[in-house]
């Protein structure tokens, strides 16, 4: 079945508020066989009603968020009681609950917010647990003006708040029961770091469309994804064959990111964690910590800019930094060595480097980075890169260098049984 979404809000188009409703559907709609075939966004206003009219035609089931709320702009429910020739009618149950949730926070309710009481007349009310405007559902039904049948549509409100729980509690059990039986089909994204998407379609392409997959590849600065889609006993034949093409490149089988391998794999093996960052000024430990379950392996960072920073908190000798420079491969190992003294903890990573775009040299050009990494046992490993691009790509990517040197580094100390980049 053909299912188009389409987002409404001029705060999506002027850029004010980021568009997260696609992923979410996507992923949520994906186990019931279903796929998104093309979403639309529209400014508030007559537009949603022209697009509805484009839309109907082309789709069996037709998702619409937005525009539920009592403002002027808020007119979708007016434009889908439009073309359908419906009436708007209202809904008692609806406006008991709009005077309940306003009542349990003790605020006014002014005139307007009874307009989300109002639905097309015919329409099934979608409860709306986190907010006063309520999702509806119309089951196909001919439109006079158009001569053909409506497809299934869902009308939901725009706020991520209340638009996830309500598909996940009233949108997917409805999709069930009009949906036809579905094959087997799943989806798993492999993620490959330190090799280009060229390079990974090279060795792999041809055995996975061999197999009748679905292959698709996705780059990012610093990795790549390697998403296949077909069924169980297709997807088991290709685990085999993307493990021995990409190798050591692989870090993660179930769509995990670098950082999220590192916590867990951390947490597997009861080992602790420290940071000490120069260039990625925090990087590293924000996104360690946006990972849950990160308090059990990270135990701190340490940001030290400058180089007082990294005398006093790290212990770097002073000596040190006048010689070789804040940017090098001894400083780099020094600080790895200090958080590990400092924090406790099992490992510890370090970053220093020129983010740019002023301060570089010749000997020391923009984009220079040292990675190191010192454990327990007393060894240190580092490495050089240069990565000349913005700041911001500039930290992200070293924060991959980092993190995959310190899962090559954990596979060299437990050679018997490896923390395989693929974790889950």
């Amino acid at each position: 079945m053909n299912l188009e979404l389409i987002t409404t809000g001029t705060e999506l188009l002027l850029g004010s508020v980021l568009n997260t409703h696609v992923r979410f559907l996507a992923e949520q709609l994906f186990p019931l066989g279903l796929r998104i075939d093309r979403q639309t966004t529209v400014p508030d206003g007559p537009a949603i009603g022209t697009l509805l009219r484009e839309s109907f035609p082309r789709c069996d089931i037709l998702i619409v968020t937005g525009g539920l709320g009592p403002t002027t702009d808020d007119v979708t429910r007016d434009e889908v009681a439009a073309l359908l020739e419906l009436p708007l009618v209202h809904d008692e149950s609806v406006m008991e609950a709009i005077r309940a949730r306003f009542a349990r926070r003790n605020l006014t309710m002014s005139p307007r917010v009874a307009l989300q009481a109002l639905r097309p007349n015919e329409a099934r009310v979608l409860p709306n647990s986190h907010g006063t405007a309520p999702g509806l559902y119309l089951a196909p039904r001919i439109v006079p003006s158009m001569g053909r049948l409506s497809p299934h549509l869902f009308l939901l409100p725009g706020p991520p708040r209340e638009l996830k729980p309500m598909v996940v509690e009233c949108v997917l059990p409805i999709l069930r029961e009009i949906l036809p039986p579905q094959p087997d089909m799943e989806i798993r994204t492999y993620r490959v770091c330190g090799l280009g998407e060229s390079m990974v379609e090279e060795r792999l392409g041809e055995p996975l469309l061999s197999l009748g997959l679905e292959v698709g590849y996705c780059a990012r600065p610093g990795e790549v994804d390697l998403r296949l889609i077909g069924s169980t006993a297709q997807l088991a034949a290709a685990e085999p064959l993307v493990v021995e093409a990409v190798g050591a490149f692989l870090y993660s089988k179930d769509g995990n990111s670098l950082e999220e391998t590192v916590v867990h794999t951390f947490s597997q093996r009861g080992l602790s964690l420290a940071t000490a960052e120069s260039c990625t000024g925090g990087t590293l430990a924000n996104r360690l910590t946006n990972v849950p379950g990160s308090s059990k392996p990270f135990l701190c960072g340490f940001v030290t800019y400058s180089n007082a920073a990294k005398i006093r908190d790290l212990e770097v000798p002073e000596p040190l930094l006048q010689e070789h420079g804040a940017v090098s491969q001894h400083v780099v190992e020094s600080m790895a060595l200090g958080a590990l003294r400092r924090s406790g903890a099992d490992y510890a990573v370090a970053t220093t480097g020129i983010a740019g775009p002023g301060g570089g040299t010749d000997q020391k050009p923009v984009g220079l980075v040292y990675i190191g990494v010192a454990s327990r046992d007393g060894k240190v490993l580092s490495q050089r890169h240069l990565i000349p691009t913005e700041r911001e790509t500039f930290k992200g990517l070293v924060a991959q260098a980092a993190f995959r040197l310190l899962l090559d580094r954990l596979r060299e100390s437990f050679p018997e049984n490896p923390p395989s980049p693929c974790v889950g």
